[in-house]
């Protein structure tokens, strides 16, 4: 079994998909804050 080195992997793919990830969590959380307030003022 090959011994682990701390520090050698490629990690550029992974940080890509996670900052689409944090992106797309930003993006849907505005929207249903946005949904919610819309709400709240319209459906009185």
């Amino acid at each position: 079994m090959a011994e682990h080195k701390h520090g050698e992997m490629e990690i550029e793919t992974q940080e890509k998909t996670f900052e689409g990830f944090i992106k797309a969590s930003a993006w849907v959380a505005g929207l249903s804050i946005g949904v919610l307030i819309f709400l709240a003022l319209f459906n009185s």
